[in-house]
């Protein structure tokens, strides 16, 4: 029994390298094809080691991919000791991966042109944010300004999106004063639409809600949801402030989907109920598949 329990330990740990590793190409690859089309030809700029690889790539003349790759080793070097050695050990994977597909797709551009410097703000920032979304979405990282962060994190207790942005912001405007304020705020349109599209892939396009509902009827609401959406909930004991009545407070986790069916049910119910719902960013659990970073 015990040699059958390590077998499939064994398997499901393969299955999730597997699946890292082909994400790992999967998001660099979009990554790549949002620099190599999109962000160079367009003379824009990206905020990381990305970033400094195209500065790298205008001031020089060397490749990007190649640039990336010589910034990232002394980075790794340190990040190898500091951070977590798995988190460590995938960001260096898809740091080679990444600097390899951008040299591989270098004048790609030329079989899709596209002129306008706004469009290429645009869809860069698409495709880059999908990249990004897909590799947080399975707990890899695209190495760099990632491995600062979390240094930064271990360290000193800096918010791993705090660093990620003020570093961001020094290489935003350090390529401004080189190159201009006009292909600096592109960039940051470009920014800006890329980590919102991250957020949307990393946790999911049906967001969850957290719903509470203070009710008269509570114990027939509960059973409504229970057998209506299919979804568990949990009382809360609570006193009306003003009353001073005891009050048993529905709490429940539903999907975006669910939340206008579940008015539907209040309104059939109890149209007087008190009812809040707010965006989860992970929810854990049978009910749900963790979408969380």
């Amino acid at each position: 029994m015990s040699t059958q329990v390590q077998q499939n330990k064994k398997s499901i740990e393969v299955k999730e390298v597997v699946r890292k590793l082909i994400f790992i190409v999967l998001g660099n690859f979009l990554c790549s094809i949002a620099f190599n089309v999109f962000f160079i030809p367009s003379r824009l700029l990206s905020g990381g080691v990305g970033g400094l690889g195209i500065l790298t790539q205008y001031l020089t003349g060397i490749p990007s991919g190649i640039a990336v790759f010589a910034i990232n080793v002394p980075i790794f070097i340190i990040g190898a000791r500091l951070v977590d050695r798995e988190f460590a050990l995938y960001g260096f994977i898809s740091m080679f991966v990444f600097s390899s597909l951008l040299t591989l797709t270098n004048g790609i551009d030329k079989y899709f042109a596209v002129e306008d410097i706004l469009l290429g703000a645009v869809f860069g920032g698409v495709f880059n944010g999908v990249g990004m979304g897909l590799m947080f979405r399975n707990r890899t990282c695209q190495g760099g300004f990632d491995i600062i962060a979390a240094i930064l994190k271990n360290k000193y207790n800096v918010n791993i999106g705090s660093g990620l942005m003020a570093a961001n912001t020094i290489v935003i405007s350090l390529s401004s004063l080189l190159f201009g304020y006009k292909p600096a705020m592109y960039t940051l349109i470009s920014m800006y639409i890329g980590y919102k599209i991250l957020d949307k892939v990393q946790t999911g396009f049906n967001v969850k809600k957290k719903i509470v509902i203070v009710s008269n009827k509570s114990e027939e609401l509960a059973d409504a949801i229970i057998t209506q959406l299919n979804r568990g909930v949990t009382f809360l004991d609570g006193i009306g402030g003003y009353t001073k009545e005891d009050k048993k407070v529905i709490y429940c986790i539903v999907t975006s989907r669910e939340t206008a069916k579940l008015k539907n049910i209040i309104d059939e119910i109890d149209p007087t109920a008190f009812f809040t719902a707010s965006d989860v960013v992970e929810v854990r659990g049978s009910d749900f598949k963790n979408v969380g970073m």
